[in-house]
């Protein structure tokens, strides 16, 4: 079982997989680790709803009765591929910012998933922006899956937001819910820009517009030179 980073973060490292049903054996561990991530990468060109074990069996070259050792049905397999997107996240996110504390963290949060975004760590682009608007009006458990991560990170945002207030390092009239807010909705719409406009400074903007908000609710002295 890997450990957690952090209560409320946007994933608590438990190993799901690890409290129900047989042990895999490592190979076996690999070699679905190995699948995941390329259906990440497929998914996060042509939706959740595009991938199918079909589809997934095609682009690797092995059998679907294989595929399907490894995932029962198609819910099975996108809701393996959004934790696997997760762990990505929390690796490439997360987890860096968590050596600061209070607005350090904040900051390093926010800079870490423009760079995430920017340098394309899923080659459509953030892998949740998109999920989200594709499973917005879909029930079920990959929906599901989807809010409770972005709840995790928005509230890793708030209590990064919350800690720094405490610290004395943001004004204590500053809505923290609502600073975190307007963080998530400039990054996803770097996003959004990004690859539907092909806008090669949509993330230098995002960035800049991010800080300056961030600065707004900084005391004084604690504003960025």
């Amino acid at each position: 079982m890997k450990p957690r980073y952090q209560q409320n973060g946007v994933l608590q490292r438990t190993d799901r997989s690890a409290l129900k049903g047989p042990l895999r054996r490592p190979r076996g561990l690999k070699t679905r680790r190995a699948i995941l991530r390329k259906a990440v990468n497929l998914a996060s060109l042509e939706g959740l709803e595009g991938l199918t074990i079909g589809t997934l069996a095609s682009t690797l070259r092995i059998s679907k009765s294989g595929l399907f050792a490894h995932f029962g049905s198609k819910e099975d397999l996108q809701c393996a591929v959004v934790d696997e997107a997760r762990d990505i996240f929390v690796e490439e996110v997360v987890r860096p910012a968590f050596k600061f504390d209070g607005l350090e963290r904040l900051r390093a949060l926010c800079e870490n998933w423009l760079r995430y975004g920017r340098e394309r760590v899923f080659p459509g682009g953030c892998f949740f922006s998109a999920a989200s608007l594709e499973f917005d009006d879909r029930p079920g458990r990959v929906r599901d899956r989807i809010v409770e991560l972005m709840k995790k990170w928005l509230g890793n945002l708030e209590q990064a937001a919350r800690d720094a207030q405490s610290a004395g390092e943001i004004q204590k009239d500053v809505d923290v819910h609502q600073l975190a807010f307007e963080i998530q909705a400039l990054a996803m719409g770097a996003n959004w820009r990004s690859r539907l406009f092909r806008d090669q400074n949509a993330y230098r903007a995002a960035r800049a517009a991010i800080l300056q908000r961030i600065d707004q609710a900084t005391e004084p002295m604690q504003s960025r030179e």
